[in-house]
């Protein structure tokens, strides 16, 4: 009797081992295909004038994407200088000042609830807060949209990361006198910079591919603009409008744009992969 459990139990090990094997087949065959379209469709079409030149007028060939590449840094960056600060600031509460609050306990529930709401859903709040009452689309609602798809991610990974610090580090820091500020600054921050470092660069990689919340508030701009005051270009608009368009040519600098932005985002996320295992082997 104990030899046939024993048998039942592996065949639905085994059972259970094929179907999740078969499982992350599926989703890898898909990443590598997408990966390798993105590759053959897109290198080929990268040129020097995609970086320097801004579009050529609708039907006529050539011309670049240099306004939207511009304009898209702007907007992240503006994200970034909203976003990470104010993430960091929340994390840090909930870890430090906010333990066994209720207060604490419903923000990192409300921040885990965040980080998972549609991205266009957030678009169109902030057009509701920041587009309508102005009359028109800006680069700032753009920044904002972003900074709040981003807060809930810096906030959660600031919490989990200050969480790991140990308490001895504190009470040491503690009894020679040091106020809980600067406990905070110079020896917790310290421990936990790696992996603060590495949820703002997800953080960021997240971001950057995002269209559906700058339909709705940056919008686009066709010309080369740093006014963050109007209509802002950004890759991943114009990316979406060139890939609908009827053109052949907007289609390939839309292959090379995504090539380019989906290599960015790779890149940044390895770097926080790295920085995370760096982090645990120290």
């Amino acid at each position: 009797m104990q030899n046939n459990n024993i048998k039942r139990r592996k065949i639905k090990n085994f059972i259970a081992l094929s179907i999740a094997f078969l499982s992350a087949l599926v989703g890898l065959f898909w990443l590598v295909f997408i990966l390798f379209d993105l590759l053959r469709e897109g290198v080929q079409y990268i040129r020097p004038e995609l970086f320097l030149e801004d579009p050529a007028p609708p039907g006529i060939e050539g011309g670049g994407l240099r306004n939207a590449f511009v304009g898209q840094i702007l907007i992240v960056m503006v994200a970034v200088v909203i976003g990470v600060p104010l993430g960091i600031l929340g994390g840090t509460y909930l870890a430090e000042y906010g333990r066994n609050k209720r207060i604490a306990h419903f923000i990192s529930t409300l921040a885990d609830i965040m980080i998972s709401i549609p991205a266009i859903v957030v678009g169109t709040f902030v057009y509701a807060i920041m587009v309508r009452p102005l009359g028109h689309f800006n680069g700032w609602a753009g920044g904002v949209a972003l900074a709040i798809i981003m807060l809930p991610i810096v906030v959660r990974t600031t919490e989990d990361m200050l969480k790991l610090i140990p308490d001895e580090l504190r009470e040491a820091a503690f009894a020679l006198g040091a106020p809980y500020y600067k406990v905070i600054m110079n020896v917790v921050y310290r421990g936990a910079a790696t992996g603060i470092l590495t949820g703002v660069l997800l953080a960021i990689a997240r971001v950057a591919g995002e269209a559906a919340p700058l339909l709705f508030t940056s919008f686009n701009n066709s010309f080369f603009t740093t006014n963050l005051n109007e209509p802002m270009p950004s890759l991943t608009v114009t990316i979406f409008q060139y890939a609908m368009g009827p053109y052949d040519d907007w289609h390939k600098i839309a292959w090379a744009a995504s090539f380019i932005i989906t290599f960015a985002i790779l890149i940044v996320t390895i770097i926080g992969r790295l920085l995370i295992k760096w982090r645990y082997r120290k």
